[in-house]
């Protein structure tokens, strides 16, 4: 074979694993048949920031919003606001689903669990919570929900007892918690607002990771996620990610590595054991261990290069939340 032919071979060969991605390199936007964006123009969407997302055992895709959330069926949308249900505030920050099924919604007004009939709100008033400014929510694996407050630090509730961590009373370093992550060993992390780092917390224990103690790349931790070897990553706002395995830290940013922005909003893994990063303005960036791949609103029908929120559900659709532009979905 010809050394002209070797070469266009190869040019195809890389041209096909682009679009398999579905991003070009060139500046002008594709219109791409494997993206797909809702927004309040084209869908039931109530509003573009789309701050939370979750999946349920049926399929429906669940939207937090600046307009209260959605339900998404793949056809029809409902959606659920503080004139129509027992949601206390419309902006959602935060989205988890129980074992039963329940939804539970974070707000600045307290939390809300809705079991598909019934909703039921927690407040400073009506519960053990420590504060109505809620941030972040996870699910342990003994079915505990965390809550992450901006005043008041982190409450566990049990369905019956509520337990508060904070600066006062426990290793928490801050009171604004802004993400919760629960690990395999079914260890808590949590990351701050404010330049502290990451904690973790195995039920009895506090440990604080940051800048001077670890290698974290910057103290404000803004995003937790594991991956399937339970390594931790940690986006940061300012670092880029930091990679930890419980014993080396690995740091990744846009002067060593393929990540469009070093400010790193959401982090998941998908059932391959992709990382994928949502930034503040870079769009979202694939790093499969070895090779980094970006989408933005240039190269791909991202809607918003400020992604906030990143799932993938059982066909391997990725959605993801983005601050101004709604929802994006793609399927590679």
């Amino acid at each position: 074979m010809s050394k002209k032919w070797l070469g266009l071979i190869l040019i195809v060969a890389m041209i096909v694993g682009l679009v398999s991605f579905g991003c070009h390199k060139k500046s002008t936007k594709p219109k791409l048949p494997n993206w797909t964006t809702y927004n309040t123009s084209n869908s039931g969407l109530p509003h573009n920031d789309v701050r939370a997302i979750a999946i349920d055992a049926s399929g429906n895709k669940w939207f937090g919003t600046g307009g209260g959330v959605s339900k998404f069926d793949g056809s029809n949308w409902t959606t659920y606001n503080t004139s129509n249900s027992g949601l206390p505030e419309d902006y959602v920050f935060g989205i988890v689903i129980d074992a039963s099924g329940s939804k539970w919604f974070v707000t600045g007004y307290g939390a809300s669990k809705f079991d598909g009939i019934h909703w039921t709100t927690y407040n400073t008033s009506n519960s053990g919570i420590a504060d109505n400014f809620l941030e972040a929510i996870a699910i342990d694996t003994s079915g505990n929900i965390w809550f992450g407050t901006i005043h008041g630090g982190v409450s566990k509730f049990d369905g019956s007892n509520w337990t508060t961590y904070n600066i006062s009373n426990s290793g928490l370093p801050y009171n604004d918690v802004w993400a919760i992550a629960v690990d395999a060993s079914n260890n808590i992390w949590f990351g701050f607002r404010a330049r502290v780092g990451v904690s973790r917390f195995d039920g009895a224990n506090w440990i604080t990771y940051d800048t001077s103690n670890s290698g974290l790349a910057n103290n404000e931790v803004t995003a937790i996620a594991f991956d399937a070897s339970d390594n931790k990553w940690f986006g940061t706002m300012g670092g880029g990610v930091s990679k930890f395995d419980g014993t080396h830290w690995t740091n990744y940013d846009t002067s060593n590595s393929g990540i469009a922005d070093n400010c790193v909003y959401a982090i998941a893994v998908d059932a391959s054991d992709n990382k994928w990063f949502g930034t503040l303005m870079g769009g979202v960036s694939k790093f499969d261990a070895s090779n980094w791949t970006t989408c933005n609103t240039s190269n791909s029908g991202l809607a918003d290069n400020y992604v906030q929120a990143i799932v993938f559900d059982v066909t391997g659709n990725k959605w993801f939340g983005t601050f101004s532009g709604g929802v994006s979905k793609f399927h590679e």
